[in-house]
């Protein structure tokens, strides 16, 4: 079973004369100690167009040292890296080749560098002798695998600081300052692979072009496509991580897809987006199910916490983890499980065919200032037509499936807004603001009308086992309030959000 290990390190240029300075002169620090040597030998894994480099992934089968085996890298942030380990093994781990699915698709990996290390390990250390960073000098040799450049090689020598489990990343700061008066200098390299890969490359290195900045509308669109794309693609691993609030993320970038594509037909072909939004559609579906079991587990713990002891009757807080379990089970395993489908991987790739050949139409050569506002604005009239639907309704049914209905048209609004403002700038980020101010209003409301559904399921399922129902009523009732407080709210909090002024700025 793959475990993992958030990886905080700095790394930087060094010789073979290379000294370390006294670092009991940082502040914190008491000892340093000479841990010895280790040999270390890895073989680095990558597609045959190095997928995983691009993306700042790294797959290695290494022997050598206290953690032999397959670890697989992920990034976090600059200098954050999540480690996931694996035991040693011959062939890639199935777990780990999971985790690579969104990128390499049905594309093998397969050796592309050999980086044998000779490392000098050094642990920093506090007054109590707790651990407080390692330092490593490494001598490195790397060698190509790949059948171009296969044996070219490049030695050179780095110094790591990595930090200690929970330790604070300020401290990897007060022992950098101290490297850098020792004329220590941070590597240009982010990892020994990237560095490995640059410098065995076969002939001349090619020049590394910068993406022109955005200048039509089609320009800005795609830009924004691109970067739900990429957030779908990297969630992928966090979501079968089960990490936290991974899978709302990738329902959100899906759904912003979608908006994209509905939004801006006049600029991308509906006939390549309009089944692309189909299948955005049905993968949301699958991720929604998790995520609508978290919410509606979140809103009725915390629902019940509110609830006086006396008026707990029978075993409310048990029946309640009993079903959370039961459903967050279910639903997880139908995520993990789509994920690893050929529809899944289709679309996957379909979204990467569309961005390598994106069906541009006429008016994606317009100005943005004059094509973004205007696309924006008519989805905002779809929304005033629908919050009007809504108010109409007397309270009951038809009223909630009208105010959900609003809730759908304020989130793309919302999204349409967003993807133009890197265009138009502030108007657009207070209008993005107004939207998320009618949508939490609309997805209160919604959310308690789905917590009233399952109360009353919970309800049903009490009285049957012989229990009290009294506490599921009173949750109901006071959900009843919540959703009547939600749609008094509704006409003010729209009444702000559709000021004449906002749509004016954002027009220009």
């Amino acid at each position: 079973m793959a475990d993992s290990k958030r990886e905080v390190e700095r790394k930087y240029e060094a010789t073979p004369e290379t000294r370390l300075p006294d670092l009991t002169r940082v502040a914190g620090v008491s000892a340093v100690a000479h841990h010895g040597l280790s040999e270390l030998d890895a073989v680095y894994y990558d597609t045959e167009d190095f997928r995983l480099a691009a993306a700042g992934l790294t797959l290695r089968r290494r022997t050598g040292g206290d953690d032999a085996g397959w670890h697989l890298k992920i990034p976090v942030s600059p200098g954050v890296r999540d480690e996931i380990r694996a035991p040693l093994s011959d062939t890639l781990p199935p777990g780990l080749g999971e985790l690579l699915r969104s990128r390499v698709r049905h594309t093998p990996v397969a050796p592309v560098v050999r980086i044998l290390s000779a490392r000098d390990v050094h642990h920093l250390l506090g007054e109590d002798g707790t651990l407080l960073a390692e330092l490593s000098i490494d001598e490195v040799l790397a060698e190509r695998l790949t059948e171009k450049g296969h044996g070219i090689t490049s030695a050179w020598t780095e110094m790591e600081v990595e930090l200690a489990d929970d330790g604070d990343p300020v401290f990897l700061d007060a022992v950098e300052r101290r490297l850098r008066k020792a004329g220590v200098r941070p590597s240009d390299a982010p990892s020994k692979l990237a560095r490995a890969l640059a410098d065995t490359a076969p002939g001349k290195r090619p020049k590394i072009r910068k993406t022109a900045a955005p200048r039509t509308a089609g320009d800005h669109v795609l830009a924004y496509v691109r970067r739900q794309v990429t957030a779908l693609v990297e969630l992928d691993p966090a979501v079968r991580r089960d990490l936290p609030d991974s899978v709302h993320r990738m329902r959100v970038a899906t759904r912003r897809l979608r908006s994209a594509f509905r939004t801006y037909r006049t600029i991308l072909d509906r006939t390549v987006t309009d089944p692309l939004r189909d299948e955005l559609k049905w993968l949301a579906a699958e991720l929604g199910v998790d995520r609508d079991q978290e919410v509606l587990d979140a809103r009725l713990r915390d629902r019940t916490a509110a609830v006086p002891g006396p008026l707990l009757l029978g075993p409310v807080r048990a029946r309640l983890k009993l079903t959370s379990v039961a459903g967050r089970t279910g639903s997880r395993r139908r995520v993990t499980s789509v994920l690893d489908t050929e529809r899944y991987l289709a679309l996957l790739d379909a979204l990467d065919a569309f961005l390598a050949d994106p069906p541009l139409l006429a008016a994606a050569a317009r100005p943005p200032r004059k094509a973004l506002p205007r696309a924006v604005l008519k989805d905002y009239e779809r929304l005033a037509t629908r919050v009007g639907h809504a108010l109409e309704q007397p309270p009951g049914a038809d009223r909630d499936v009208a105010m959900h209905e609003a809730r759908k048209a304020a989130k793309r609004v919302r999204y349409a807004a967003e993807a133009a403002r890197p265009v138009l700038g502030k108007p657009a980020k207070k209008f993005a603001q107004r939207m998320k101010s009618v949508q939490s209003v609309l997805g209160d409301h919604q959310d308690s009308v789905v917590a009233r559904d399952a109360l009353r399921t919970l309800a049903v399922q009490a009285h049957g086992a012989g229990e009290s129902a009294f506490t599921w009523g009173l949750l109901y009732g006071r959900e009843e309030a919540a959703a009547a407080a939600r749609e008094r709210e509704l006409p003010e909090t729209w009444a702000r959000a559709s000021r004449p002024g906002l749509r004016a700025a954002l027009k220009g």
